[in-house]
């Protein structure tokens, strides 16, 4: 499958970006997709991650109550809301297909988009 992730922006505190994943190639709704994000010196974190099929939805800490990711298979289409950004959100966000449910790690996902850019001034 190939991802390509856009929607990236520069954003004041406290605004609001939707982030999409477009999937092409296999089928879509065989794999359970994440966002993860990196800043600049630091390492790869995970964001939040849905299942396949029942749709479940799992996030880092730092996004609960924030962020929001949905999909949407018709669309081989995933997304992430977020909301009441803050600077420490400023990072390359990227999203990933794999096959494990819920997981945070990123070993766990075999496919990568490119990375679209956050960036939110104080």
């Amino acid at each position: 499958v190939q991802l390509q992730a856009s929607g990236g922006g520069l954003v004041q505190a406290g605004g609001s970006l939707k982030l999409s994943c477009a999937a092409s190639g296999r089928t879509f709704n065989w794999y359970v997709m994440g966002w993860f994000r990196q800043a600049p010196g630091k390492a790869r974190e995970f964001v939040a991650a849905i299942n396949r099929i029942g749709y479940s939805t799992y996030y880092a800490d730092s996004g609960k109550d924030r962020f929001t990711i949905s999909r949407d298979d018709a669309k081989n289409t995933m997304y992430l809301q977020m909301n009441s950004l803050k600077p420490e959100d400023t990072a390359l966000y990227y999203c990933a297909a794999g096959y494990a449910p819920g997981s945070s790690r990123p070993d766990d996902y075999g496919y990568w988009g490119q990375g679209t850019q956050v960036t939110v001034s104080s």
